[in-house]
């Protein structure tokens, strides 16, 4: 399990907002001034993570609103925890609880690096419908696509994977300029952390209780329990 490090909101966006990466291969001069600003004395002016408006930000949810269990997931793209759940368990919790009506599946992402951001916001770049299908695609790869330390080389392979799942290229880029996007999603990530003690990923709220990464069989365990 992946243990998570407090980090200031001003701090990952400098690091990895939602323009500079994108544009090294074809930067504009609003682009270029960005980046600079996200890369001068970022905590000057930064606006407290709990003070955000973050009701922009949508939930990204499997099952129905009314099923007697809720479960939120936590959880990092950059996580190999994450990508083995996602890989495994997440599949027969899909098959046997959430599309059965009786668990209402919620996931929030959890932003240990800039590389799981613009792993986020190309996921969250194909809307409701296509994020689940996207988000499986950088569980899968994610060995491929996370290893080298290029940002450009990374910031490439995740939009393949946006491209993989037929979202075109200006849509793409447009996400992944879209700096504010970037700040409110990185301010919700620490507004949800900081609500359910989240300090691990995954990381899941069922029912209101947190529990720690587990097995298929002790998640059911629990469902059951609760049905």
């Amino acid at each position: 399990m992946n243990r998570i490090v407090p980090i200031a909101l001003a701090a990952l966006i400098a690091i990895g907002g939602g323009v500079y990466w994108y544009t090294q291969q074809s930067a504009t001069p609003a682009a270029t001034e960005l980046q600079t600003q996200a890369q001068s004395s970022p905590d000057e002016e930064a606006q407290p993570a709990e003070d955000v408006d973050v009701s922009s930000v949508t939930e990204m949810t499997l099952g129905e609103p009314d099923a007697p269990v809720k479960i939120i997931e936590y959880a990092s793209f950059t996580c190999p925890h994450c990508a083995t759940f996602h890989e495994n368990a997440f599949k027969r919790l899909r098959a046997d609880y959430i599309e059965t009506g009786k668990v209402h599946f919620i996931y929030r992402e959890v932003y240990f690096d800039r590389f799981g951001l613009w792993a986020s916001l190309v996921a969250r770049c194909g809307g409701q419908e296509r994020f689940f299908g996207i988000a499986d695609l950088l569980y899968k790869g994610q060995s491929d696509w996370t290893s080298g330390n290029d940002p450009v080389a990374i910031a490439d392979a995740i939009r393949k994977v946006g491209r993989l799942a037929g979202v075109g290229d200006e849509t793409l880029q447009a996400c992944l300029q879209d700096e504010e996007r970037a700040q409110t999603l990185v301010a919700w990530y620490q507004q949800n952390a900081n609500k359910h003690d989240i300090n691990s990923t995954p990381s899941f709220v069922i029912d209101g209780q947190k529990y720690s990464n587990m097995s298929y069989d002790e998640m059911k365990e629990i469902i059951d329990g609760k049905l």
